[in-house]
């Protein structure tokens, strides 16, 4: 072969994989960078119109009660017990979930901090008590905030009904005023060219309507944040990173007898919540995703690089920081 036409040859081989390369690039461009260094996230991207941090808080599992929850006794008295005393994460002092949501609620007020995310059991049962005092509480540092349900918000341990069902009766009866008038399945808020994105999956499950909504935001091209109550599949991961896991199905359920309630899909997740996780995975401007649930901070890579960090329980002091910065790229 003359050496002309091997060159050629050469530079055809070679064509696919550089688009590749700057597919990838662009990929990266979009995304932008993250660093971490303990509960302090910090995330580089090139939209950023002006610096901000926000404080992610999930896992309180406030059990504040008083005698208007008499009558769900029967259904609060397991979960009113577990995290009466706990252990701060930093300290090893000990401490309780409501000093713990106090002091959170303080650090935030000191660090001028642009917009608490309230991500998730946050209460160990709907009581009325508990969710007047972190409305009170949350008044006071007045700091604006989002919330999305765990699957503790919503369960009163041996209420007959389906997940779905007691999650919509008592978001109705107890927890609607978080939502600040907002969908209480899904919302966004829009910061200095970040979105910052709720997702309910308190019940390991994505709906329809959740599924449309994420499209349609992910379509405008601004970069997303996602916050979620329980994180994404991972692999090598346990049930806990429950929402679009392959083996999460009735035959795996191993709590739904002690929690009290409906036990998982014996056919495992919908098609719907498994799109939303593909939807995810090819979603170039999704910057990462921040979840609780697991209350054991963690960071896993997904397979497309996006990186999905889980929260410390607030029950022991925990929260993540997030910062937004804007991309130096110099050293491209």
């Amino acid at each position: 072969m003359k050496r002309r036409n091997l060159l050629t040859s050469g530079f055809l081989f070679l064509m696919p994989l550089n688009t590749n390369f700057l597919k990838w690039k662009e990929k990266k461009a979009e995304r932008g960078t993250f660093s971490m260094d303990e509960n302090s996230i910090r995330y580089y991207q090139q939209k950023v119109s002006k610096n901000f941090t926000c404080l992610f808080i999930a896992d309180t599992h406030l059990f504040k009660d008083d005698e208007k929850g008499n009558e769900f006794k029967i259904y609060s008295n397991r979960m009113s017990k577990a995290y009466n005393k706990t252990v701060h994460y930093k300290t090893g002092l000990e401490t309780n979930p409501e000093k713990a949501f106090i002091e959170t609620l303080q650090i935030a007020k000191k660090e001028n901090i642009s917009l608490l995310i309230l991500a998730g059991d946050i209460f160990s049962f709907p009581s009325e008590a508990a969710i007047t005092f972190v409305l009170e509480e949350l008044k006071k540092v007045d700091i604006p905030f989002l919330f999305t349900a765990g699957n503790h918000d919503w369960h009163y341990e041996g209420m007959s009904g389906s997940s779905d069902a007691l999650r919509d009766t008592w978001i109705k009866k107890r927890l609607l005023n978080l939502y600040q008038d907002e969908n209480p399945m899904f919302a966004v808020r829009n910061m200095n060219g970040i979105s910052i994105i709720t997702i309910d999956n308190s019940t390991y499950e994505i709906n329809k309507e959740q599924l449309h909504f994420f499209e349609n935001q992910i379509s405008k091209g601004d970069p997303i944040l996602l916050c979620v109550h329980i994180p994404f599949y991972v692999q090598g991961r346990n049930l806990g990173f429950g929402c679009a896991h392959p083996e999460w199905n009735g035959k795996n359920d191993k709590n739904y007898e002690l929690e009290r309630r409906e036990k998982w899909r014996d056919s495992g997740h919908s098609p719907t919540t498994l799109k939303f996780f593909q939807r995810i995975l090819t979603a170039t401007n999704l910057i990462g995703i921040v979840a609780g649930h697991i209350h054991k901070q963690s960071i896993d890579i997904l397979k497309n690089g996006l990186p999905q960090i889980v929260t410390t329980a607030n029950a022991n002091g925990g929260f993540l920081s997030l910062h937004f910065e804007k991309e130096n790229n110099k050293a491209d």
